[in-house]
């Protein structure tokens, strides 16, 4: 009989709480410790983030309600900034579902929500229950069948509202995506600024979706935390390392110097997102030579032929400067960098003795020293010094007696019609 009772009277309670809250607007009042609390005014507010704002009050005490939007909806508390509820008593203590509890108080608290049911000519209406806790997590303010009823807007504009839980899940998404696309396993090399950028609208994408959506069981914030602040990963700066390594130890004449400043490149990359704590990495940097002293074309790695390490004692044509320093290392008349190079961009031999034409002072292997071969005697496009043929008449240019003496100076060459042009020369 007696629970009977007691039922009945909180049932009338309830009402009379109803009819009062119908009757008055605006209103505002619940059970506070499960005791009446009403406001004596209450007012709504929305900032440019577009959060609601509902602030009451009884001149002592006061209560404070944030959502994130201005959407009909529930909102359930805790845990950001944007979802909040408050209760400032008399002597001016906060308490707060954002405080976490003392664990000898409460483990998981239960922190609440609020319900916009309806919005009306810049009103709003709903109800909210919450627990709150105070900064040092040890005591709580409860209030629960919160109701809110035609609380005015005096600040800011609904239409003003920010995104929805949704938009704001389809973001992070979308940000996710294009993060991922940075270190795609595609990709020859991850590039870290666009890594960290891409990462950072990343984790601004997540942290608005926390603000609007909530983040009751911290599975958002996990995400944010996992992020490391978007500081390059170590791995990603070593992986990059190893691809530059592989593409410099197979480089070519053509592409080495390109390959030794990107393999550099990587290097100082590692050391400034890995460390370098016994200077490995950067010994392996100063011992790096990408370098074209005498830009001919040839990286000075290429011209130490005898492979001591030694640039200087390396004179192909010993004319007294060794090949990194000399621009025409063969002596042939032709510059190094205009001597023949194949599709790839390599230096060419074209008379495929091995030799190739910057090391080889007889580029077409026709007795006749390149510097003795000037023009193009046929007119066949091919200068004479790279063709062994060079009056085009199908002798070659060897068999023609162009060299009695094989000294490679054509000047004792056969002129067989004694015509004053020489029969590797005379098509006649």
């Amino acid at each position: 009989m007696k629970r009977l009772a007691l039922l009945l009277v909180t049932v009338l309670t309830l009402v009379s709480c109803g009819d009062e809250v119908e009757f008055n607007s605006p209103g505002f009042q619940g059970n506070r410790e499960y005791g009446l609390w009403r406001a004596e005014f209450t007012n709504a507010v929305i900032d440019a983030n577009g959060f609601l704002t509902i602030t009451a009050s009884n001149n002592s005490e006061t209560v404070v309600l944030k959502i994130p939007n201005v959407t009909v909806g529930t909102y359930v508390l805790g845990n950001v900034n944007s979802r909040e509820a408050r209760y400032i008593d008399g002597n001016g203590t906060v308490f707060s579902t954002n405080n976490t509890p003392d664990p000898s108080v409460s483990i998981y608290p239960e922190l609440g929500f609020v319900r916009l049911d309806e919005i009306s000519n810049n009103t709003f209406s709903g109800t909210f229950e919450f627990l709150a806790f105070d900064e040092s997590g040890l005591n709580s303010i409860g209030y629960n069948e919160g109701v809110f009823f035609r609380v005015p807007l005096i600040s800011g504009s609904i239409g003003s509202g920010g995104p929805t839980c949704a938009e704001t899940e389809a973001a992070s998404a979308n940000a996710l995506a294009a993060f991922e696309s940075t270190f795609d396993a595609a990709l020859e090399y991850i590039d870290s600024d666009a890594y960290v950028a891409a990462c950072n609208t990343y984790e601004e994408a997540l942290q608005s979706q926390k603000n609007i959506c909530g983040d009751a069981d911290g599975s958002i914030q996990l995400l944010i935390d996992n992020l490391d602040g978007c500081a390059f990963p170590c791995t990603l700066a070593t992986q990059n390392k190893d691809t530059a390594q592989t593409n410099f130890e197979a480089a070519t004449i053509a592409n080495y110097i390109d390959a030794c400043e990107n393999y550099r490149t990587y290097l100082e990359e590692q050391i400034l997102f890995c460390g370098d704590t016994d200077g490995s990495i950067q010994a392996i940097i100063d011992g790096l030579d990408c370098n074209d002293d005498d830009s001919d074309g040839i990286p000075n790695n290429f011209e130490d032929f005898d492979g001591d390490g030694d640039l200087t004692n390396d004179d192909t044509d010993g004319d007294g400067t060794p090949n990194y320093m000399d621009n025409d290392d063969d002596g042939d008349g032709i510059l190094t960098a205009d001597e023949a190079k194949d599709a790839d961009g390599n230096p060419a031999d074209t008379d495929g003795d091995t030799d190739v034409d910057y090391l080889d002072n007889d580029d077409d292997g026709d007795g006749i020293l390149t510097q003795f071969e000037t023009g193009d005697t046929d007119g066949d496009g091919t200068n004479d010094y790279l063709d062994n043929d060079d009056d085009g008449d199908g002798t070659l240019t060897a068999d023609e007696n162009a060299d009695p003496n094989m000294d490679g100076d054509p000047a004792d060459a056969v002129d067989t019609d004694a015509d004053t042009i020489p029969d590797y020369l005379d098509d006649m």
